[in-house]
């Protein structure tokens, strides 16, 4: 797992497959399960090699109208091989890598459980 910020787009290669309906299912139904937030329905939609969670900002502390904000960016990766897991920094508008997993159950419950409040802010 790699903690590391890096202050630039997902590089992650489009891989095959990806994105796919069975993982957008899988990834929407998972998202219902988080400690944050359950009072709004996040949208998950399909971007170039993964998926894009989206919520409205009911903190309002990333958008104080309350509008829809980018909570996640989940993309395959060839290699190496897994799944990327990347927080939005608001501030900046970019895409910070959060994390590689081997399996996707893995990323959703670290995007679920979010303990460090990158995520669901």
């Amino acid at each position: 797992m790699s903690m590391a910020p890096q202050a630039s787009a997902p590089q992650a290669s489009p891989a095959l497959g990806h994105p796919n309906e069975i993982d957008l299912l899988r990834i929407t139904r998972a998202i219902g399960q988080r400690l944050r937030y359950r009072y709004v329905t996040p949208a998950v939609s399909p971007v170039c090699g993964g998926y894009l969670v989206r919520s409205a900002c009911c903190s309002r502390n990333v958008d104080a109208d309350g509008g829809e904000i980018d909570v996640a960016r989940i993309l395959w990766c060839a290699d190496p091989v897994g799944w990327l897991l990347y927080a939005k920094d608001h501030a900046t508008g970019r895409w910070v890598e959060d994390s590689l997993f081997h399996r996707l159950p893995e990323l959703l419950a670290r995007l679920n459980s979010d303990p460090d409040r990158r995520f669901w802010q």
